[in-house]
């Protein structure tokens, strides 16, 4: 019995082709499939993140409302305040009020966080429970 390995050219040498379609379409499959588990796998510690929720706030007049512009400059209401001390000093005053008011700060878009940062040190030091942050609600439809 002879077995044929290939078949010979007409200078007798053997014609030997790796028929590669196979091989692709394996790989194609392999990719498809880590492409699907590897977000659910880098994933997999449960956590319960925060839901999104518009809430309608109502101004009160007791509330506190501290601006931060661009340049990270805060004001009281309208009136600037140059130092983090004097912010500490009015807050406590507002601090000891009953039933305590809400500190609302208004935060720049292009502010650096570093004006905010102040506003927020100055409340824990001055004991405020109360702390919001006002933003401008998404558009409507988007």
């Amino acid at each position: 019995m002879a077995m044929a390995v290939g078949h010979t050219d007409e200078e007798g040498g053997v014609i030997s082709a790796i028929n590669t379609t196979p091989l692709v379409d394996v790989m194609l499959v392999l990719l498809i499939i880590f492409l699907i588990t590897i977000p659910v796998v880098t994933t997999s510690i449960a956590v319960q993140l925060p839901k999104e929720r518009v809430e309608v706030r109502e101004t009160k007049p007791e509330n506190v409302i501290i601006s931060v512009d661009k340049a990270g400059n805060v004001f009281w209401y309208e009136a600037k305040i140059d130092d983090v001390r004097v912010l500490v000093d009015r807050l406590k005053k507002v601090s000891h009020m009953r039933p305590q008011p809400e500190v609302q700060i208004r935060g720049d878009l292009d502010a650096r966080y570093n004006g905010v940062g102040k506003v927020l040190y100055a409340c824990q030091l001055a004991g405020i429970v109360k702390v919001a942050f006002i933003t401008e609600p998404p558009p409507l439809g988007g």
